[in-house]
């Protein structure tokens, strides 16, 4: 699922990299390597960033990430472990 994220990320600064260039300087980059706007590879292509910017708008109201609820278990861990030297050796 990390990858699928990456991807869509990807995507997406990607899509937003060519609409820059679109506003600055009124070229398109999907559009010329696609054959223009009209083609239908550039409307593919279009679709497929737009997917990934919905997938992208989803991980953004997302909940933390389980990695930051392993940690805080973590943390209290070390509470209930007798320190090191302590321990009995069999």
């Amino acid at each position: 699922m990390e990858a699928f994220r990456k991807i869509a990320l990807a995507l997406t600064i990607i899509g937003a990299l060519n609409w820059g260039l679109e506003a600055l300087l009124g070229f398109d980059v999907v559009a010329d390597l696609a054959g223009g706007r009209d083609a239908l590879m550039a409307k593919i292509i279009y679709g497929i960033i737009a997917l990934a910017g919905l997938v992208s708008l989803g991980y953004l109201f997302r909940d933390e990430p389980d990695q930051h609820r392993r940690i805080e278990h973590d943390e209290y861990e070390w509470q209930t472990r007798p320190p090191a030297g302590m321990m009995e050796e069999k």
